[in-house]
């Protein structure tokens, strides 16, 4: 777990990497991007194991020495973690530390995952998760002490968009001033919502999506799939390998997603204004972090049925499921209205960002949903 050979395909990002710590030219902070699902977390975690070794090769972590035993638990003293949290209702839990066996379980489950996920784990339930002030505290007292095995101290930051200002502001002063032999190593999905002077003290490193016929062998040879299976479910992923395991478990929230989206659809065309006005509180009942993705879900929903009509399978990755709606439903999507569809989608995201009631939200895109479709 958490080496080179677990990240699923990326073989020109790990021997960048690798040829990085063999010529000794470590950033002290880098930046890895990339789309969901491309194993930016599991490819910095090897990194990170990498750098802390001891015995360390051309091509991996040796698994053998005292580093390397302690991060098969994640427990080494100078590996710490920062990452979203919601901070409990009698304020117990405030610091990563209180989540911390959580974090540890989700990662030796499966270090392929979204923040729903880390939602679940934690029993967020309807909270937004962020990186709170009081974290940059913390990680300043743990940073002032020495390396107990006497190697690099290793900070990795895991959606670091979801930085408090206060907490950014203090991580900004330790990046310009690192603690010697301290690297940090954050993990974005959304760069552009990092604070620009973070930005400008990182050296980005861009993840792409996992190469198709990767995701198609790790598939085949870790979770028994049949390589049949496994090459249409590679496909519809298109590089994400966090879809690809919600696929093939028939993911309980993207099957709550496109049951939503089908209803919306079904009640906007029949005009049943009660029933939709009903659809909008059950959405509103989700949470943030879940309505956002639900909007996420529709804006591919819209994109792929409008894709559909052109009748070229390789350029469609819907599901079963989604793929036979689709038969149905794609003629109601086209040129004449994709564009309003999206630009509804986009603003209401744009309004659940910003703390707009969502039952609003929701049931004026509802109501909009009846004009467009009829277009």
């Amino acid at each position: 777990m958490f080496y080179f050979k677990d990240v699923i395909g990326q073989q020109v990002a790990k021997e960048k990497l690798k040829q990085e710590v063999r010529e000794g030219r470590i950033p002290h902070a880098q930046l890895f991007c990339g789309p969901q699902g491309s194993g930016k977390l599991p490819l910095a975690l090897a990194y990170a194991r990498y750098l802390c070794c001891s015995n360390r090769n051309g091509e991996d972590a040796c698994g053998t020495c005292p580093s390397c035993i302690k991060w098969n638990k994640l427990v080494h003293p100078d590996v710490h973690f920062m990452f979203p949290i919601v901070k409990s209702a009698k304020g117990k839990k405030e610091l990563c530390d209180d989540y911390i066996a959580n974090w540890r379980h989700l990662l030796t489950t499966t270090p392929y995952f979204s923040l729903n996920h880390w939602l679940d784990e934690m029993g967020a339930e309807n909270g937004q998760a962020i990186i709170y002030a009081k974290e940059s505290d913390e990680i300043t007292r743990k940073l002032s002490l020495k390396s107990v095995e006497g190697g690099y101290k290793i900070t990795l930051v895991w959606l670091p968009e979801k930085l408090h200002e206060v907490c950014a502001n203090k991580l900004l002063k330790l990046l310009e001033e690192p603690p010697e032999q301290t690297i940090f190593l954050l993990v974005s999905e959304n760069p552009e919502m990092i604070l620009p002077t973070i930005l400008s003290r990182t050296q980005r490193f861009n993840v792409p999506g996992i190469a198709e016929e990767d995701v198609e062998i790790a598939l085949c040879e870790r979770y028994g799939i049949q390589p049949e299976d496994s090459k249409a479910i590679a496909h519809i992923a298109n590089g994400n390998f966090i879809k690809a395991l919600e696929t093939i478990s028939l993911n309980e929230e993207n099957q709550q997603f496109f049951d939503l989206f089908v209803s919306l659809m079904r009640l906007a065309w029949q005009r049943k204004i009660r029933e939709m006005k009903q659809w909008s509180e059950q959405v509103a009942a989700l949470g943030r972090e879940r309505q956002k993705n639900f909007l996420d879900y529709c804006q591919r929903m819209t994109r792929e049925n409008f894709i559909f009509n052109l009748h070229r399978k390789e350029l469609n990755y819907l599901t079963r499921q989604e793929e036979n709606f689709a038969t149905r439903f794609s003629p109601f999507v086209n040129e004449r209205n994709v564009t309003g569809i999206m630009q509804e989608l986009s603003e209401a995201q744009l309004h659940i960002g910003q703390n707009v009631n969502p039952r609003m939200v929701f049931f004026d895109f509802a109501l909009k949903m009846i004009m467009l479709l009829k277009q």
